[in-house]
């Protein structure tokens, strides 16, 4: 029994010290029992491409019964497809795009839920510019040499070439609607264009040039050694290039006045134009079609932008009866010419130009001859009249000065300075914009052209500009604004003296505005 006792208790302490590793011979077993692994793992630094899958489904179209019909030589076929296909599959990673932090939290929220990676496996519809914005957010940039070309203002290049060369590809754009199916941006698209050109932008006003964009035409000439007649319009070259047959080839007739005579030009020294030249007229011509001012193409599907003559001449019938009744109607709503006959009513329109005036700008001056007859249309005006006060020094002792009071003012529909240039005489009082004004003036060497009946009538209907204020009223209106403005300062500086007092101060503190 004692023998038995002490061969257990050495098993124990045996397998106590050396105890049996049956979880490795375990692993073995199921080491050898498993199958290989073929799959190559991926590291970890290796993103999971986005699928595609409008591309997949179309690879691996899911309908069994076509699958089982198929024959060997249709399924070599899909399988030589889809290993050629399969690759774009996966969409291709965007560039990261380096950019600024988020400081707004809203903006951070809203860009990354709507660009998580989740939705960007499964909508197909991504577009790249939402991959930027994830791959921005992921991994802002700290280099300062990312930022500094976000900083700079793009400069458009002053080249005239090149600019002519843009207008050029944008007209050949715009001009492919018709007139009627443009819209108003791009009508005025058409306008700042042509401005880039010298020809439309010395030998037209701005206001004309402006509605005639909107009826610019565009022709194509399809096949070479064609003849283009010039008399029907002013053509500019958009593509191609041409030769004229006569000299000159351009004619603007702003002034009216018509070529003497045309010579024809020599076979060996032709003029070429080419892209953003002009040749053609304004000027009515009983025979439009015929050789002068004409040009022959040198390529085919040359194209020309085209405004006719007589668009032309009706735009400018139309802003001139425009002007012209916008003149009749300022004078018209003047009260002294109301009850004037409409001939020369008419013929003191016709002399009238437009101008504006910005704020604090002196139109006429007391003791001077006014340089124009004035008719505001928008606007207001301020009249002064000087007067003579005595100033007390600091000394105590007292000295005249010449001072300025507004007696009055001048706003729409009110005019000046008729008498003094009438009479040829100074003015009785000086004329100061206080905001921007758009007059209609009369130069005093219009004013000579006009008839004796004209004249008669201005000298009746008009008085002095606020000529009736004697010096008494005058002293007495500059005494009131005296005694109003020196009110103002004592309430102010009585309104300061109590805030220091009280040790307020705005801005700071409770007063602070919040």
């Amino acid at each position: 029994m004692t023998s038995t006792k002490i061969k257990t208790n050495r098993s124990r302490s045996f397998y106590k010290e050396n105890p049996p590793n049956c979880s490795s011979d375990l692993q073995l077993i199921k080491v050898k029992d498993k199958p290989p692994n073929l799959r190559i793992p991926i590291h970890s630094s290796v993103k999971t491409p986005l699928i595609d899958y409008k591309k997949l489904s179309w690879l691996c179209p899911v309908n069994t019964n076509k699958a089982n019909d198929r024959n060997d030589a249709y399924s070599e076929i899909d399988h030589e497809t889809f290993m050629l296909e399969y690759k774009k599959v996966f969409m291709p990673e965007s560039p990261v795009k380096r950019c600024l932090q988020y400081y707004n939290d809203k903006e951070k929220e809203q860009n990354s839920s709507s660009s998580s990676l989740n939705t960007l496996a499964v909508n197909t519809t991504t577009s790249p510019k939402s991959l930027q914005n994830v791959n921005a957010s992921e991994q802002p940039s700290f280099d300062v040499r990312d930022y500094l070309p976000l900083l700079h203002r793009v400069k458009k290049t002053e080249d005239k070439k090149v600019l002519q060369r843009e207008s050029i590809q944008t007209l050949r754009q715009i001009l492919t609607k018709h007139p009627f199916e443009r819209t108003a941006t791009e009508n005025d698209l058409i306008f700042s264009n042509l401005q880039n050109f010298d020809f439309f932008k010395n030998n037209i006003e701005p206001d004309v040039l402006k509605e005639l964009s909107v009826l610019a035409q565009l022709e194509t000439w399809p096949d070479d050694d064609f003849v283009v007649y010039g008399k029907t319009g002013i053509h500019m070259v958009l593509k191609g290039s041409v030769v004229p047959k006569y000299t000159p080839y351009l004619v603007a007739g702003v002034d009216g006045v018509y070529p003497s005579k045309f010579t024809c030009c020599d076979e060996d020294d032709l003029p070429l134009l080419s892209a953003g030249e002009c040749f053609g007229t304004w000027l009515p011509y009983e025979d439009p079609f015929s050789e002068e001012l004409s040009v022959i193409t040198l390529e085919p599907n040359c194209e020309f932008l085209k405004f006719t003559v007589s668009d032309y001449r009706r735009i400018k019938e139309h802003i001139k009866h425009r002007e012209e009744s916008e003149k009749l109607d300022l004078l018209l709503h003047c009260e002294q010419y109301k009850l004037w006959p409409k001939q020369p009513l008419s013929s003191l329109a016709e002399t009238v130009e437009w101008v504006v005036y910005p704020p604090n700008t002196v139109l006429a001056s007391e003791g001077y001859k006014s340089p124009f007859i004035g008719f505001i249309q928008s606007g207001e005006c301020h009249v002064l009249r000087q007067v003579e006060v005595f100033h007390t020094l600091k000394n105590g002792k007292k000295e005249q000065r010449t001072k300025q009071v507004v007696v009055g003012k001048l706003s729409q529909h009110s005019s000046f300075a008729e008498i003094s240039l009438l009479l040829d005489e100074p003015l009785t009082c000086s004329i100061i914009t206080t905001t921007k004004v758009r007059l209609g003036i009369i130069q005093p060497e219009k004013l000579i052209s006009l008839d004796d009946v004209t004249k008669q009538l201005l000298r009746q209907s008009n008085t002095r500009t606020f000529g009736h204020l004697s010096q008494e009223e005058i002293q007495t209106e500059y005494l009131q604004q005296e005694l109003k403005r020196q009110w103002n300062e004592f309430k102010h500086s009585q309104v300061l003296e109590v805030i220091n007092a009280r040790g307020i101060r705005p801005g700071y503190g409770k007063w602070s505005k919040k």
